[in-house]
This record gives C-alpha cells, sequence and structure tokens, in this order.
C-alpha cells in the first residue's frame, strides 16, 4: 500500500501600506513602542466605522493581475467572530463568499483565492502574565489560498518562495518570515493508494490503483516560526 499526501496552503502577508486597513492609524512594523498607532476605530470604540484602505486593495488587484487571477465583479467584506483578548471588536473583518481575486495559478499550483483582511494585536506573555500590543491591530493582510494540489514538501517550499519574491518584487510586502510579515498554514491529509481489485472492506465494488481515499486533514500553524 502506498501513501502520498495531499496539501492545501493558506499564506498571510503584511501589505505595506502608510496606514492600517480600515482607519487612519500608521502602519509601522518597526515601532518598538507598544499601543503607539492606535485610534478609537483599530480599538473598536463604539459607534466608529471602517474605511477601506484603497492602497491595500490596489495591492491584492496587482498580486491577482500578477497570478493570472479573476478580479471579482462584486465584492464584500464579512465578519469573522472571535472570542480573544488580541481582537478587540470580537470578530475579525475578512472576505468569504465575494474575494477580490479568484483563481489564477502561481510555481505550478491552482490558487482558489486571494482576498484581504485584518492583521491581530500581538500578545506578550511574560512572567505569569499576558500583555497586549495593539499597534499591529488592523494592519492590511493579503490572504491566499491554494487548491489542495500541491503532493510533496518540496513543492510547497518552492511555491511560498516563489510567492515571498513576487510580494517583493510587486512592492506588497516584505514578507519577511523571521518577522511574522508572511505566516504559512498547510492543511494536509495522507491518502493511501489502493492496488487494483483491493476493495479494502468497501462491499459491491473495488477500486483502480489511481483512486485515493483522502485521511484526516490537519492544519499546521507557525510554520515561519
Amino acid at each position: 500500500m502506498h501513501y502520498r499526501p495531499t496539501i492545501g496552503l493558506e499564506i498571510h502577508a503584511e501589505l505595506k501600506t502608510r496606514t492600517k486597513m480600515f482607519c487612519g492609524s500608521a502602519n509601522d512594523p518597526d515601532e518598538t513602542r507598544p499601543n503607539v498607532n492606535v485610534c478609537p476605530i483599530c480599538l473598536a470604540h463604539p459607534g466608529t466605522l471602517p474605511v477601506i484602505n484603497r492602497e491595500a486593495v490596489r495591492h491584492i488587484l496587482r498580486i491577482g493581475e500578477a497570478v493570472g487571477g479573476a478580479r471579482a465583479d462584486f465584492t464584500e467584506f464579512d465578519r469573522k467572530s472571535y472570542f480573544y483578548p488580541d481582537i478587540p471588536k470580537g470578530y475579525q473583518i475578512s472576505q468569504y463568499e465575494h474575494p477580490l481575486i479568484i483563481g489564477g495559478t502561481l510555481a505550478g499550483v491552482a490558487l482558489t483565492r486571494v482576498h484581504l483582511e485584518e492583521d491581530t494585536a500581538r500578545s506578550i506573555h511574560s512572567g505569569g502574565k499576558s500583555l497586549v500590543d495593539f499597534n499591529r491591530a488592523g494592519i492590511p493582510l493579503m490572504e491566499l489560498v491554494t487548491e489542495p494540489v500541491i503532493r510533496d514538501a518540496e513543492t510547497a517550499g518552492r511555491f511560498a518562495r516563489e510567492l515571498q519574491l513576487l510580494l517583493r518584487t510587486l512592492g506588497a510586502s516584505e514578507a519577511n518570515l523571521e518577522k511574522g510579515e508572511m505566516r504559512i498554514e498547510a492543511n494536509i491529509s495522507v491518502s493511501h493508494q489502493l492496488g487494483l481489485n483491493q476493495s479494502e472492506g468497501l462491499v459491491g465494488r473495488t477500486r483502480s490503483s489511481d483512486e485515493r481515499v483522502l485521511g484526516t486533514k490537519v492544519e499546521v500553524k507557525n510554520l515561519n516560526s
């Protein structure tokens, strides 16, 4: 019996913009003082309303053009509910049903979508206590999702390096893994291929050698850490 992995990647990258995704606070990843680049909008004060960052949208459209994706005729943002200290609103503004870019290919890997969302704050754990720095909250994030068509770790690594190069070439992101500016998550399923006339307990039918039964999917996070 032979086993083969099926891998799909979800990659986030912090975009290079002057301001955050939905407010006028500075997007400065090099700021070391905590809670300096904040405002009532990114701190989720009651009554505040978001305004979309045009520069971030342009970055996504350029990325979509580079990978040969289709621009959406209609796009919208959704609320993705979380209950974490680093998400002040209690939800993340993201895209689901109507992303900005659909499809495309990069390094021979088919893409599902490219969309915009906002980053979370940064949690700092020290001395048995947890502190939250909201400088990162609301920074524009690109999320790129591949189809589950990658078959080995070498191809996955090659794809990530090619995307990193593309983001830097377009000026969309510095994409430094060590700074968390590009984060890679892998969805992995290991399947077994059955030989000819091996039913594996399936009544009334057999499976050919090219048919596969997908195993349980697991998500591996923070591959850059």
